[in-house]
């Protein structure tokens, strides 16, 4: 009887490259396409933000942060100190670029992981083939999805955004279905002793009581779509990150250290403002007019 080992060598890395070269060799014009419209809408987005001076930019943002939290003035003065030390450092431009990168993935992650998470929590078939699909993509490494976003889009920023998409969906996706899983089912009980249809239900009430859960999903999955700014900065994705990438190549610890410390900035400003949208506290979610009725 042979064993295990003396069996023959599937040839599994074969197989994905000759799926991967079928795919660009048959839906060419389809990856050329996005690549061409995204790298279109990223560069308006990039010279729309770079086209603000940067006196304006950072004061509008900080009187934005002022309105948002009164009588807090800790983000509006990391915001005006922090931008200031970015702009001062000459990184302001990369700044803008690193920006376009990590809000087009996440929206594009956003766009896709919310309605999926929806999806799944309605039905146990399509959440019991994408759980799988969600635990490959987080535990893969990061570096693995650069080399088929090369192959399909060449190098840029476009291939960036999808290397960090498919890097940062997981979460949004996962805490979109425990929200929803997690709201009491005597409020659904109620809703539908009321007559509601399936969109008021979810529209009305599961929504909202799952808010804090996507909104968590959803921070999650803009830190880690910023995080992915350096890995992509490999497959050529301008920004703070490839001043990262060059400063680790030249072992220059300063030029490092400050293309890090901007990146730091950055993540704490978005995730200060991430934060704002989730002000309801958890156990008094806003009820809908038949529940306060019911009451």
């Amino acid at each position: 009887m042979p064993s295990l080992f003396s069996i023959a060598k599937l040839p599994l890395s074969q197989w994905v490259s000759d799926g991967v070269n079928w795919l660009t060799q048959n839906w060419s014009g389809f990856f050329n396409a996005i690549q061409s419209a995204g790298q279109t809408f990223m560069d308006t987005m990039t010279n729309f933000l770079s086209a603000i001076p940067q006196p304006i930019f950072i004061i509008a943002l900080a009187l934005i942060a002022w309105l948002t939290t009164p009588k807090r003035y800790g983000l509006p003065t990391l915001i005006v100190l922090g931008l200031a030390l970015i702009a001062n450092q000459g990184l302001w431009s990369d700044l803008m670029q690193t920006i376009t990168l990590v809000l087009t993935s996440s929206i594009v992650s956003l766009v896709i992981g919310i309605p999926l998470g929806i999806w799944t929590s309605k039905s146990q078939k399509a959440y019991a083939v994408v759980k799988p699909i969600l635990d490959f993509m987080q535990t893969m490494p990061a570096f693995v999805y650069l080399i088929p976003a090369v192959a399909f889009f060449g190098i840029g920023m476009v291939p960036g955004t999808f290397s960090s998409v498919i890097f940062a969906l997981p979460p949004v996706v996962n805490f979109t279905y425990l929200g929803l899983k997690q709201v009491p089912e005597s409020l659904v009980e109620a809703a539908d002793s009321f007559g509601s249809t399936t969109w008021q239900k979810l529209v009305k009430l599961e929504l909202p009581s799952a808010k804090p859960s996507i909104i968590a999903g959803s921070k999650q999955t803009i830190m880690l779509a910023l995080s992915m700014v350096v890995t992509a900065s490999m497959i050529g994705a301008p920004g703070l990150g490839r001043g990262v990438l060059s400063a680790v190549q030249h072992a220059d610890v300063g030029a490092g250290f400050v293309n890090g410390i901007a990146l730091v900035i950055l993540a704490i400003i978005i995730d200060r403002f991430v934060q704002k949208m989730n002000t309801d506290p958890v156990t008094t979610p806003k009820l809908p007019k038949w529940r306060k009725i019911a009451a």
